[in-house]
């Protein structure tokens, strides 16, 4: 998909894949398209006004007679940008654009509705619902909260009641119930805090934070807040952990879901919320460490060894998903001994030495190689 984050929803509307999505039903584009709503909770609006003017012109068509042939997506971004047209420059509209055939009025129809649409929008602006402070949080929980403040210079361990360790960093806070009863282990945290969470499936830990949501079932992470900036920072250690904005959070009403959902981060990934775009930025932490010390020695030992098992032991070291075309670095091999270096070395004196460069996107290594005679 391309770059299409900062589309208004007449770009969205005239976008190829968008339109497989929801004027076709293609799966695959729409299981695309839903990925990037999670990625992309605020643009939200846009993807909803695109969808109303796209299917609003489809509805207008399906009047057409049977037996006349079905309309393209070139006329359909026509009637798009005659629409656009008529919504920043209103005017009378001929009598007889309507007299020619009956599809006329369902066009008509279907432009009405969408001038309405988009005037409730303009009248009515998206509000997002993620900005909330701390003291906003606590005052919603449902169950009384303990809460605990660091006010020394060091940090602070906290134990919680089912055996989990908070890591309180100085001047934060955290505020939890003595009790954790229900389906949710929940704790509210304004500052930095360094979670150890027991491992308990039937009963997932939630950390929320301004207007973002970490949720585990058991590992270990980081969670900074920056009210000032409002911005969200999680990083993860160990195991596995899923985060999203807090109005994606599911209601108490329903059912609590035992599978991570949302944005999900492995160890040495890391993500940033941005409270005022409500976006999340899920990227490779600045250092990655390693997972398993005792065998770093002997896994950064090549000797003529196929890439593929070099990056192999790098993701296994590391936990982090190294991409690149197998097929066209098949005669790629690398001859060195690698120490304490941190990841982002190593990856520069691999790709020097057999003529390639990487780059971070989405949480991965991505590599870009011409391939190796």
């Amino acid at each position: 998909m391309q770059d299409n984050r900062h589309f208004e929803p007449e770009d969205l509307a005239t976008d190829p894949s968008f339109q497989r999505w929801q004027l076709h039903d293609d799966p695959v584009e729409a299981s695309i398209w839903q990925e990037w709503l999670v990625q992309n909770p605020d643009r939200k609006e846009s993807i909803e006004k695109a969808s109303v003017l796209l299917n609003s012109i489809r509805v207008g068509y399906a009047e057409e007679p049977e037996g006349n042939r079905t309309v393209s997506d070139r006329e359909v971004q026509e009637e798009i940008h005659r629409l656009y047209q008529s919504i920043d420059a209103p005017r009378v509209l001929s009598v007889k654009w309507f007299q020619r055939t009956p599809v006329r009025y369902g066009m008509a129809a279907s432009v009405l509705v969408i001038l309405g649409l988009f005037g409730w929008y303009l009248l009515h602006p998206f509000r997002a619902q993620t900005e909330v402070t701390y003291g906003e949080l606590v005052a919603q929980a449902h169950n009384p909260l303990k809460e605990v403040i660091n006010t020394s210079a060091s940090p602070l361990v906290v134990n919680l009641p089912d055996k989990s360790t908070i890591l309180l960093y100085p001047r934060s806070r955290v505020s939890y119930s003595s009790h954790f009863s229900g389906v949710r282990r929940e704790v509210y945290l304004l500052g930095e805090a360094f979670f150890e969470v027991s491992k308990n499936p039937l009963k997932p830990f939630y950390v929320y934070a301004d207007g973002l949501v970490t949720k585990v079932l058991g590992t270990s992470f980081l969670v900074q807040t920056n009210e000032r900036a409002g911005q969200v920072k999680v990083i993860v250690k160990t195991g596995k952990v899923s985060v999203f904005a807090r109005n994606q959070m599911p209601s108490p009403e329903q059912k609590e879901d035992y599978k991570l959902g949302g944005t999900v981060l492995t160890p040495n990934q890391q993500v940033v919320f941005s409270a005022e775009e409500t976006r999340l930025v899920k990227s490779v932490v600045q250092d990655p460490a390693l997972l398993k010390k005792s065998i770093q020695k002997e896994s950064f030992n090549f000797k003529r060894t196929p890439i593929t098992n070099v990056f192999a032991t790098l993701e296994q070291a590391y936990s982090i998903k190294i991409i690149y075309d197998e097929e066209l670095m098949k005669n790629c091999y690398l001859t060195a001994t690698l120490y304490d270096e941190p990841l982002f070395e190593k990856l520069d004196l691999i790709c020097r030495t057999i003529n390639a460069d990487y780059e971070q996107l989405d949480g991965y290594i991505v590599i870009n190689s011409p391939g190796c005679n």
